[in-house]
C-alpha cells in the first residue's frame, strides 16, 4: 500500500462519526444546490396600492421598512403600469401574460364577486401552469378573483395549493364578501370552504410562512401572495371591535388616512415575516421576489405626482410600484426607467425559470429579464388600455400618451408633464393622429366591449368636466 493511501486511511479513520455526518451533509447540500439551480419565485401582489404608498416611492405619512429594504436589495421600477385600472381585469393580464381583452372574463371591470359563469378558462396556459410544467410546485394564498367554483379556480389553472378568497373583497375579520348573517364566508382551502379567525392580511402571511418552511431544497417553488390590503373595507389589524359597524363593504363614507396607514404598514410587516422566513431557511439568495400592485390607488392612496385614481386611465389609476429582488443575479440598489406592465411578468419569470410560454398563446407582454439583469438596454414600448366607464382609452408610446375621456382627447408628454396638464395635441398633430390610429387598430384586434360587460358606474360627463376644468386651470 502506498504512503498516500496509508495516510488517507489514517485520516478517514480518525474522523468522528459527527465529522463524517457533517461531510455527508455538506455533500448532500451541494448536490441539492446543483439540482435547484432554477430560482424559487415569490410574487407578491397588493390590492389598490397607490404608486406613492411606499416610503421608498415618496410616502411620508408612514414608513414601509420591509418593502423599502426589498427595493434597496434589488431593482425598483419608476415607470411600471397595471394592465387595467381595476383588479380582476389586471389579474387576467398578469396570469396569462396577454391583454385581458382577449378573454370574455377580462372585459369585466371588475368581475362581480365570486362569479361562477365568468372567469379564467381552465384550459388557458397561465404563469403557474407554465412554471409547474417546468418542475415547480405552485401555491396561491390570498385573492383569486378570476371566477368561482365549480367552473373556475386556482387549482384548475395551475396552482397545487390554495388558501384564500375567490371573489374581489372580504371583510378582514369576518372574511365575508358582504354584511349580514345570511352572507357566507368567502374563505377556502383548495375548493373546500373553511372558517378561520384572524386579520386576513396576517392569515395570508401565516400560510406563506408555513409553506416556505415545508419546501424541499431539491424542487423549486412558485408562491403567489395576493393580499387584499389595502382594498376596502377600511379596517386595521385592531379594528375588529368596530368591524360590525360597517353597513356595506363598499363604504365610501368610512375609513380615514390613519386607518389606511395601519393597513399598509400591517401589509409591510406581514411581508417582512415572509421574507425573514425565506432568509432563515437559507433560500433567499436564489429566490426571485416580486412586489407590485393590481392597479392605481383609491380613496386614501398617495398617487403624487400623478393625477387620477383607480377606475381612471389617468396616470394615477394605472401607475403602480414594482420591485424585483434576486440576490444571485441582480445588484442591489438598482433603479430602472424601463416602461413595464403587469402582463410582462409571465414571459419574464418563465424565462428566469428556463422555460418558454405556450406557442399557441403568444404573450402580449415582453420578457424584461435581460433589462432586469442589466444585459440589455431599455426596451421601447407601446402599451394600450381601454375602460368602458367614461369611454376611456389610452396609449403610451415612448414619452407620449394619448388619452380620451368621454369626448375629450389629450396628448401628453408624461415624462416631462407627470401631472398630465399640458394638452399638446394641437402642437403635435402627427403624433396625436398616429397614436389615435394605433389605438383604433389595436382595439379592433381585441374582443368588443358589449353592453353586458360590467363596469363601475361612474358619471362620465361629470368626470370629464372635472378633468377639463383641471386642464383649463
Amino acid at each position: 500500500m502506498s504512503t498516500f493511501n496509508k495516510n488517507r486511511r489514517r485520516v478517514l479513520g480518525g474522523l468522528s462519526a459527527l465529522s463524517l455526518a457533517s461531510l455527508t451533509s455538506n455533500w448532500n447540500f451541494a448536490t441539492a444546490a446543483e439540482k435547484t439551480d432554477k430560482p424559487n419565485i415569490i410574487f407578491i401582489l397588493a390590492d389598490d396600492l397607490g404608486v406613492g404608498d411606499l416610503s421608498i416611492y415618496g410616502q411620508t405619512d408612514f414608513q414601509t421598512p420591509n418593502l423599502d429594504q426589498l427595493a434597496q436589495q434589488g431593482l425598483r421600477f419608476t415607470q411600471a403600469y397595471s394592465n387595467s385600472a381595476v383588479c380582476s381585469a389586471t389579474r387576467f393580464g398578469l396570469i396569462t401574460g396577454r391583454y385581458q381583452y382577449r378573454l370574455r372574463g377580462g372585459l369585466e371591470e371588475p368581475i362581480a364577486g365570486a362569479s361562477d359563469t365568468i372567469g379564467l378558462p381552465p384550459e388557458h396556459p397561465t404563469l403557474p401552469s407554465l412554471l409547474k410544467k417546468n418542475g415547480y410546485t405552485t401555491a396561491l394564498f390570498g385573492k383569486w378573483h378570476l371566477g368561482s367554483l365549480p367552473n373556475f379556480g386556482p387549482l384548475k389553472s395551475g396552482y397545487d395549493v390554495f388558501f384564500g378568497n375567490y371573489g374581489g373583497a372580504i371583510d378582514y375579520f369576518t372574511h365575508k364578501p358582504g354584511v349580514g348573517d345570511n352572507v357566507k364566508e368567502d374563505l377556502f382551502e383548495g375548493e373546500v370552504s373553511v372558517h378561520k379567525v384572524g386579520y386576513y392580511t396576517d392569515l395570508i402571511a401565516d400560510h406563506a410562512v408555513d409553506y416556505i418552511g415545508k419546501q424541499e431544497a431539491t424542487k423549486p417553488f412558485f408562491l403567489s401572495l395576493h393580499f387584499t390590503a389595502p382594498h376596502w373595507p377600511w379596517e386595521g389589524p385592531k379594528d375588529e371591535a368596530t368591524s360590525g359597524e360597517i353597513k356595506s363593504l363598499f363604504h365610501y363614507d368610512g375609513g380615514n388616512l390613519a386607518t389606511y396607514a395601519k393597513m399598509v404598514t400591517s401589509l409591510d410587516a406581514a411581508i417582512g415575516r415572509v421574507l425573514k422566513t425565506l432568509k432563515d431557511r437559507g433560500l433567499d439568495k436564489n429566490t426571485i421576489v416580486v412586489f407590485t400592485s393590481d392597479n392605481g390607488g383609491e380613496r386614501f392612496s398617495k398617487t403624487w405626482p400623478y393625477t387620477g385614481q383607480k377606475t381612471e386611465l389617468l396616470e394615477g389609476g394605472i401607475r403602480i410600484p414594482a420591485i424585483v429582488r434576486w440576490p444571485t443575479k441582480i445588484k442591489p440598489a438598482q433603479v430602472t426607467q424601463q416602461v413595464a406592465i403587469s402582463m410582462d411578468w409571465l414571459p419574464t419569470l418563465v424565462a428566469a425559470a428556463g422555460g418558454e410560454p405556450d406557442a399557441a398563446y403568444k404573450p402580449d407582454g415582453e420578457n424584461l429579464l435581460p433589462v432586469i439583469l442589466g444585459t440589455a438596454k431599455l426596451q421601447q414600448r407601446t402599451l394600450f388600455w381601454r375602460y368602458k366607464a367614461n369611454k376611456q382609452r389610452a396609449v403610451r408610446a415612448g414619452d407620449w400618451k394619448y388619452l380620451k375621456i368621454a369626448d375629450n382627447e389629450f396628448l401628453f408628454d408624461v415624462v416631462n408633464d407627470q401631472r398630465e396638464r399640458a394638452n399638446l395635441a394641437e402642437k403635435n398633430p402627427d403624433v396625436f393622429n398616429k397614436l389615435k390610429q394605433q389605438w383604433e387598430a389595436w382595439d379592433a384586434s381585441m374582443l368588443p366591449i358589449t353592453k353586458d360587460v360590467r363596469t363601475h358606474a361612474v358619471d362620465g360627463k361629470v368626470q370629464a368636466d372635472r378633468y377639463r376644468a383641471l386642464i383649463e386651470d
